[in-house]
């Protein structure tokens, strides 16, 4: 590995370290549905006011978010376009590896289900 391929592998490793807090994701997630002020994910999270600024400035400083801040309040947005689908893929990709372990543990009961459908 050269210098430069060094490099942009430590500053992909702050990006996913930054996403690796379950309060951030959800952050991350409810950014992807537009522009939010810090008192809207205190009030989602039930955390205060000083946790949530925390978690948001992880996000800042690893380039995922940016900030406007107008007046007394602050709002954030997604800065890197690209996580919805990144996290989404994640989501689909651990979703299915659930459903197969559950069918691999009670297989019966996903034949039942099987069943069940094909005669609706």
């Amino acid at each position: 590995m050269n210098q430069q391929q060094r490099h942009l592998i430590e500053a992909k490793t702050v990006v996913l370290k930054a996403l690796a807090h379950p309060t951030r994701l959800y952050i991350i997630e409810e950014l992807a549905q537009g522009e939010k002020c810090v008192c809207e994910f205190v009030d989602a999270v039930k955390a205060d006011f000083s946790t949530i600024s925390k978690h948001l400035l992880v996000l800042k400083n690893a380039g995922l978010v940016e900030d406007d801040k107008r007046g007394q309040q602050v709002f954030y947005r997604l800065r890197m376009r690209c996580l919805p689908s990144f996290i989404n893929c994640i989501g689909v990709a651990v979703a299915a590896d659930a459903r197969m372990k559950a069918m691999q543990i009670n297989p019966d009961l996903f034949e039942a289900k099987k069943a069940a459908e094909a005669n609706e």
